[in-house]
């Protein structure tokens, strides 16, 4: 349990800053950008959380990085999950099941209508 614990701690909590949404450089001259947001303000310390609560670390193989993208659709939904850079076939099995449990998100906004946004995400796994 500690161990579970520390790895948590150590080894994940640097990874929640790395998250991207793509279109962040983007400008919009007529209207505010809203970006998605995944249970309140804090949307992806909190996303962090549940990918950390759902994912099955023993199914994780070797240590490295493993990259992957999603779409929140105008709904909130997640669709179009893509690995952009794959660690082992069973991590990446594993991440695609936890995604697809997923809770809605609250969708980006862009004068005031949602629209869909992709998000990249990435996951680095230590030696225990």
């Amino acid at each position: 349990m500690k161990k579970t614990f520390f790895f948590l701690i150590i080894f994940m909590t640097p990874l929640f800053s790395l998250a991207q949404i793509a279109g962040e450089d983007e400008v919009y001259l007529n209207g505010d950008r809203i970006d998605p947001k995944f249970k309140g303000d804090d949307s992806m310390n909190e996303f962090g959380k549940f990918i950390s609560s759902e994912f099955d670390y023993s199914k994780v193989s070797k240590p490295g990085t493993m990259i992957f993208s999603f779409t929140v659709d105008e709904n909130g939904e997640v669709k179009n999950i893509k690995i952009i850079q794959v660690l082992d076939t069973e991590s990446a099995i594993e991440i695609i099941r936890v995604l697809k449990k997923c809770p809605k998100w609250e969708p980006a906004k862009r004068n005031g209508k949602p629209f869909s946004v992709e998000i990249k995400y990435p996951m680095t796994f230590q030696r225990k």
